[in-house]
């Protein structure tokens, strides 16, 4: 119980962005992002809108490769998101980076020969 007070005393301290951005991570983090898609062994192209947010993108990336395991991502997608959220690094250059990081994993999926990235 403590947590959930520290945390919720936390995110309303936080900017609306912040919040949003806040969620989309824990939610990429729990594996609960809705994949609209389904577990598709392709990216499926889905356009950057002007103006994406990093949590919105995070959410278009998940839903792009559905394949692969965000527990492999977990690590950088973090290191990202606090660049953003706390060091105020711009949104479009996280997500750039996201884009690459995502793309990246892809790509070593695809060159281990696995059609799932669980291993």
């Amino acid at each position: 119980m403590r947590g959930e007070k520290q945390l919720l005393d936390l995110f309303e301290r936080l900017a609306p962005e912040q919040q949003e951005g806040l969620i989309a991570f824990a939610e990429f983090l729990n594996g609960s992002v809705p994949d609209a898609a389904g577990t598709a062994s392709e990216p499926v192209a889905i356009p950057r809108p002007e103006g994406e947010t990093v949590a919105m993108a995070i959410r278009r990336l998940v839903r792009t490769y559905s394949m692969l395991d965000r527990k492999r991502l977990m690590a950088e997608a973090s290191q990202f998101m606090a660049q953003h959220a706390l060091n105020g690094r711009p949104a479009v250059e996280v997500i750039d980076e996201l884009e690459k990081v995502f793309a990246r994993h892809y790509q070593e999926m695809l060159e281990r020969g696995d059609r799932r990235d669980e291993g």
